[in-house]
């Protein structure tokens, strides 16, 4: 047992300090200027959102870009609270409300900003997929840009994006998404366990080995997304709306895929509240990690996985003098990347005060999520799905 914890915490501690490299390497892009001339479809779909949209809301009123580059589109996934008469009521406040087109499609005016409500045409397993497939086709301009209700946007967010795009030229952007959290052990343990994967999306860029993406924040042109087929092919699993796209991009030319590591850009979203809420989340992003083309990607899963099982395997089952020694490493090994993070996401001193505490519980929650989604359906937004 001890040449295979030699031998995994090796190929994890190169891992680890390949993407700190990775993460360091990849510059932050800080230019926002006035030359705006991308034209931006937002596409949120939400479900049963009452309690965030005003904050959503409340964002996209502050937004710092041009009216006439940009639309909201808002797809309503069959919601059974009061989100859209929260939507309307805010609409409602605006001047110069312009009245239902002739598709019944509510169109308003926020100082001439366009923002849409419409309902999700479910063609799949796949409501989230549905839901921007259906905002895709009656999208007025060529870039897509997805984010979530539960986020809050940042005033330069477009103009951000907008100068990235004008710079590199690509065909998709995968942009940073942040936790605004308490100061509880749940809410902490999500902070930790979302800047790993925020670690790991910019690392991965960084060593030109690109594998992590998340559809809060994440653009691409509506032309490739059609030449690729969208979602056809993994829209009978029900996550993986940005992944699945991401890699299809990725295949076809990795070179138009690129990061912007940008503070102006950092959309901010909300930890779950429970944790029966959490282990459905989790799940539900793990279920979709078995169906990756890449086999690379695979690997490092497996990596992880094996690394977290032999730190549970000495805590529980070795003597003293070994019993600390997997879970020290490893703490420490992730301290690089986690480091780098939290200082380019500006969080403050205290998350390393639960740093020690999550560590050591996060092993055994990673084997419970990677066990539940295996074996078991999860609910999410009041719906049950499988692997």
């Amino acid at each position: 047992m001890i040449w295979l914890l030699v031998f995994t915490f090796t190929f994890y501690t190169i891992l680890i300090i390949s993407l700190t490299i990775g993460f360091k390497k990849v510059d932050e892009f800080n230019e926002i200027s006035k030359n705006n001339s991308t034209s931006f479809s937002v596409v949120i779909p939400f479900r049963n959102e009452a309690e965030n949209l005003p904050h959503l809301l409340a964002s996209i009123s502050k937004i710092n870009y041009s009216n006439k580059l940009v639309e909201f589109v808002l797809v309503d996934d069959s919601s059974s609270d009061n989100s859209i008469e929260i939507i309307n009521n805010f609409l409602s406040a605006i001047p110069n409300k312009v009245s239902e087109n002739k598709n019944k499609l509510n169109t308003h005016c926020l100082d001439g900003t366009n923002i849409r409500i419409i309902k999700n045409n479910r063609i799949s397993n796949s409501p989230k997929k549905d839901a921007i497939t259906t905002a895709i086709s009656i999208a007025k301009n060529n870039w897509i840009l997805t984010t979530d209700a539960d986020c809050t946007l940042p005033i330069n967010w477009l103009k951000s994006l907008d100068n990235f795009i004008q710079y590199k030229k690509p065909h998709m952007v995968v942009a940073p998404v942040d936790y605004k959290v308490e100061h509880n052990f749940l809410e902490q343990f999500q902070l930790l366990d979302f800047m790993s994967m925020q670690g790991c999306t910019i690392g991965g860029f960084g060593i030109n080995f690109p594998f992590l993406c998340n559809g809060a924040n994440f653009a691409y042109t509506r032309e490739e997304f059609k030449n690729l087929n969208g979602f056809e092919g993994n829209n009978n699993i029900a996550s993986g709306d940005d992944v699945f796209l991401f890699e299809k991009f990725i295949k076809k030319d990795k070179k138009s895929v690129h990061y912007l590591k940008s503070k102006e850009a950092i959309v901010t979203t909300l930890p779950v509240k429970s944790w029966s809420d959490l282990i459905n989340q989790r799940t539900r992003w793990a279920a979709k990690t078995g169906n990756f083309s890449s086999l690379k990607v695979k690997l490092i899963g497996l990596l992880v996985l094996k690394t977290n099982f032999l730190v549970i395997y000495f805590l529980c089952t070795e003597t003293i003098e070994l019993l600390w020694l997997p879970f020290s490493i490893k703490m420490i090994v992730d301290l690089f990347l986690f480091s780098s993070t939290i200082k380019f996401f500006e969080h403050k001193f205290s998350f390393y005060k639960w740093y020690i505490l999550v560590s050591l519980f996060y092993p055994f929650f990673n084997i419970l999520i990677i066990c539940n989604s295996l074996f078991f359906k999860y609910n999410w937004k009041g719906r049950y799905f499988k692997k």
